[in-house]
This record gives structure tokens, C-alpha cells and sequence, in this order.
């Protein structure tokens, strides 16, 4: 029956709705996830989250326009630790939304801080979970963290994936038409790897920046089908009057391929790993760690 339940847990970690066999192991991998819950769930209080904005560059100008705000957790015994190691299961737990709530009041007292100090940032990029979007006092909450720190909306954007634009689809079309009436920004996140009809939703949904999925861009621009997908996206979204960025640009000849096909904004590790707070000073142009 032990066994019975360790594989029953395993399948719900991996997004339910399937089976699992137990396999050995199996308890020490839940043991490990209850700790992480336990340790995550103490986490905020505790001072252990930690934001690093990863700049995102005007292509042409080469001008910083704006951050993204990653999440990173400094575990007391396991050290810095991605978001593919704890997002999944705070999604899980529900801790997600008091984390998510976390990084937008953060997100947002950082920027009034730079932009106090004089730093030319447009704004300040925020994901946005599905768990997040379901919340009824969502946009109130926004509003309390804008008011609270004095902030134009203009300066934060919200990041979704089209995953969740597809599974949400009514009330996130109603979430995103109050959130363009406040002045808030929004922007499809790893565009191209989600759901086949997402297309409609360019139409449907009002948004204001497309994202290219860091996997089309790795290799470009050897690769000719990662290359047209890439040119597809671009030539789209400027027809429908949205603006791109390119995540995940590591070097020289993409920067070059995405500069020739007009792509409007790019972050990734050839302008700047994710720095911390101290990396980003007034009257930077590229923030290089």
C-alpha cells in the first residue's frame, strides 16, 4: 500500500491524469519533495528568495528597455536553486500564490528604486501563473502594490504563457482587457511551444508583446525550420502590431540573424546573465555580469 501511494504521488508530480508504476527510489524522491514543500513553505518569511533581472536590450539602439524578474531561491543547505527545481512544486502546493505575490511586490518597489535613481527602464516583466489568474482579488492586489509604492501601471508587464491563455481562455480575456485599462502591459512568454490553436488567441487577446521561445533560437540561424519559425513569428506579430523579444540569445550571429529580421528586443546570456540588483546602475546601456 506504501509503495501504492509513492507511485500515486509520483504520477500527481508530473501533472496527474496518468499512471505510474512504482520504481525504486521512488520514496527518497518524495521525501526530498515533502522537505523542499516544507522548507519553501518557510522560505518568503525567511529571507531565502532572492530576484535577479535579466535586462532586455532594444536590438537596433542597443538601449536597456526593460527586466525580467527570475526567481531564485538560496536554500540554506542545498545553495542557489532554479525555478525548474521549486516552481513545479510550489504550483503544486499552492504556494504559488503567495510566492507569485511575493515577486510582484518586490518587482515592483525595485523599479521605483531604479527609476528614482534616475535608471532609463521602461519596465520591470513579471510572470504570471494560472493559479495567479484564478485569484478573485488579483487585480485589487495589483493595484495595492502600484498605489503602495507609487508606480505608474506603465511599469510593470505581465508575462503568461499560451498554455495558460488557452486553458483559461474566458477569464483570462476579461483578466487582460482590466489590465489594459489600468495601463499594465502583457506579453505571451515562450511563444511557439504551446497550444496548435494559439494562433486565434493573437487575435482574441489584447496583447502587446510576443516572446520567441528560447528553443527556436538556439540554433539559429544554421537551422532553417528553427530559422523560418523564427522570421513566421516576427513578420506575424508586427502585422498584428505587437512587439518581440527573443529569449535565450547567446551569441554574435544570432543577435545578427534576429537584428536582419527586425526583431525588436532580445535578453539572454550574449548582453547579460541575470544580474543581481547591483549589476543594473542608472546610465547603463548593456548590462554585461
Amino acid at each position: 500500500m506504501k509503495q501504492a501511494d509513492t507511485a500515486m504521488y509520483r504520477a500527481k508530480s508530473h501533472g496527474g491524469s496518468q499512471f505510474q508504476f512504482y520504481e525504486y527510489g521512488m520514496e527518497a524522491e518524495l521525501v526530498r519533495r515533502v522537505e523542499l514543500e516544507r522548507d519553501l513553505r518557510k522560505a518568503i518569511d525567511k529571507g531565502e528568495l532572492v530576484l535577479h533581472y535579466q535586462p532586455q536590450i532594444n536590438l537596433k539602439t542597443g538601449k536597456l528597455m526593460g527586466a525580467e524578474a527570475l526567481v531564485r531561491w538560496n536554500h540554506p543547505e542545498r545553495g542557489f536553486m532554479s525555478p525548474e527545481e521549486f516552481i513545479p512544486l510550489a504550483e503544486e502546493s499552492g504556494l504559488i500564490i503567495p510566492l507569485g505575490e511575493w515577486v510582484l511586490n518586490q518587482s515592483c518597489q525595485q523599479i521605483k528604486l531604479w527609476i528614482n535613481k534616475g535608471l532609463d527602464l521602461d519596465f520591470v516583466a513579471v510572470n504570471l501563473s494560472g493559479h495567479q489568474m484564478k485569484q478573485a482579488y488579483l487585480l485589487e492586489l495589483i493595484k495595492n502594490y502600484l498605489d503602495s509604492h507609487q508606480l505608474d501601471a506603465k511599469h510593470i508587464q505581465l508575462e503568461m504563457t499560451e498554455s495558460v491563455m488557452a486553458t483559461e481562455s474566458e477569464s483570462c480575456l476579461n483578466l487582460l482587457n482590466d489590465l489594459k485599462e489600468m495601463g499594465i502591459s502583457v506579453a505571451i512568454d515562450d511563444f511557439g511551444t504551446g497550444y496548435s490553436s494559439s494562433l486565434s488567441y493573437l487575435t482574441k487577446f489584447p496583447v502587446d508583446t510576443l516572446k520567441i521561445d528560447h528553443s527556436f533560437i538556439t540554433n539559429l540561424p544554421d537551422d532553417k525550420d528553427s530559422a523560418t519559425v523564427t522570421s513566421g513569428i516576427i513578420a506575424l506579430a508586427h502585422k498584428l502590431g505587437m512587439q518581440v523579444i527573443a529569449e535565450g540569445v547567446e551569441s554574435e550571429v544570432q543577435r545578427d540573424f534576429l537584428l536582419q529580421e527586425q526583431c525588436d528586443w532580445i535578453q539572454g546570456y550574449l548582453t547579460s546573465r541575470p544580474p543581481r540588483l547591483k549589476s543594473l546602475k542608472p546610465g547603463s546601456i548593456l548590462i554585461i555580469q
